[in-house]
């Protein structure tokens, strides 16, 4: 069976394992049962925007033209870099997305991907964060009312635990499972005291298992803009990749790449 469209990345069903289908021109396909089959993915050649449509040569940050690139609050550094939030300075790019989507509670947790790790994200949007970095366990310790204070309680955090995946060990699931809770009480005594108010004790961390046939020994990255063309047999999907028996495509990175796919 061929799908033809443009890729706009996985969306989840949080299961055993965890369902994941990618969406194409606004189609979701149901991929999980691809694993183990022999895929062929062919780029034909069309670049759009995410936003607006418009039809360019390359993205930036996964999917955008450069004006959006610019312009758009999503793509301001501020996002990547949340304690730099200049909202209250009145330079916002766009203050009703702030409003809706910045000044409103966060998460900061603790997750288990290629190790722990400390990162935020807005309330009830936890699970598709922790998917998409491919946590197999993670568990919430403060609720902050911004997202700016919610970057800064993470940058002071990052002084006892990390901030990054290594993405590569994230996929070959080399991961030492840890007590959260244990590790948790350990970081709730490095909390300033204008934070301990926010303090945030679940009774229990979330596991997420993944669709995979076998583990991926070396990991090697396909790029579709020097390769347009990938045929390979599918091992596993996790986080935003589709595992391959002789490397690995992260399809975020490709979002407004118009793609045939065959089974």
């Amino acid at each position: 069976m061929k799908h033809t469209g443009f890729i706009q990345g996985f969306v989840h069903q949080y299961e055993e394992p965890v369902q994941y289908r990618l969406k194409l021109d606004g189609e979701a396909i149901p991929v999980n049962e691809w694993i183990g089959k022999t895929i062929r993915i062919a780029t034909l050649g069309n670049i759009e925007c995410i936003h607006c449509g418009r039809s360019i040569k390359k993205t930036y940050n996964s999917g955008y033209c450069y004006p959006c690139f610019t312009r758009l609050p999503e793509n301001d550094l501020c996002i990547v870099k949340p304690h730099e939030c200049h909202y209250h300075l009145g330079t916002c790019r766009d203050p009703e997305w702030g409003e809706a989507h910045c000044m409103i509670p966060h998460y900061v947790y603790l997750a288990l991907s290629s190790g722990v790790k400390v990162g935020l994200t807005r309330k009830n949007n936890e699970k598709k964060r922790w998917v998409d970095q491919g946590a197999v366990r993670a568990i919430p310790i403060a609720e902050v009312p911004t997202r700016k204070i919610a970057g800064e309680l993470e940058m002071y955090l990052t002084q006892y635990v990390a901030d990054k995946t290594d993405w590569r060990k994230m996929l070959k699931g080399e991961v030492e499972l840890v007590d959260l809770l244990e590790l948790r009480e350990e970081i709730y005594s490095h909390f300033p005291e204008e934070y301990k108010q926010y303090i945030l004790r679940e009774d229990e961390w979330m596991d997420f298992v993944y669709p995979a046939s076998e583990r991926i020994q070396k990991v090697k990255a396909y790029n579709l803009d020097k390769q347009p063309v990938v045929e390979d047999r599918l091992l596993g999907i996790k986080g935003q990749y589709f595992i391959f028996e002789n490397g690995v495509l992260n399809m975020r990175k490709y979002c407004g790449y118009k793609v045939e796919i065959s089974e």
